[in-house]
């Protein structure tokens, strides 16, 4: 009898103990990963299309994406270079989970390669490029 009642009470603790830890997954959830999208977008709206071969003077069109996937609110800034000139810099603040597209037209006045840079910094750091990409445009 004293080893079925032994048996009973270490039962009894296990159940309580899971419906302890069912509480706590509930209760907090785990967050998951913590990043920020960073993309650009063609003439179409897609992840294509880019314009990559322009006449003197031809406008490019671009989309710039950022999307907050950090579990809390973020800020950061864009910017965008072009053989370290500066074309635009914007504050961006995005709650979790939101998102913003930024069009971002460009032209060249002469032929040649041009690299443009799109650098996403998250605030207040603006020493660390936190995400970073950049097209080459020829220009005939």
């Amino acid at each position: 009898m004293k080893v079925e009642g032994l048996i009973s009470i270490i039962i009894i603790i296990g159940i309580i103990l899971g419906i302890i830890g069912i509480f706590y997954i509930i209760l907090n959830p785990n967050e998951g990963d913590n990043y920020t999208e960073f993309y650009l977008l063609g003439t179409k709206g897609k992840a294509s299309d880019y314009p990559t071969n322009l006449n003197v003077n031809q406008i490019g069109n671009l989309i710039v994406g950022v999307a907050n996937h950090e579990n809390l609110n973020s800020n950061y800034l864009l910017k965008i270079t072009e053989n370290n000139k500066t074309l635009k810099n914007e504050k961006i603040t995005l709650k979790n989970n939101e998102q913003i597209e930024i069009p971002f037209n460009f032209s060249e006045n002469s032929p040649g390669q041009y690299k443009i840079q799109f650098d996403l910094y998250k605030l207040p750091d603006t020493k660390n490029v936190y995400r970073s990409l950049f097209i080459l445009v020829n220009v005939n």
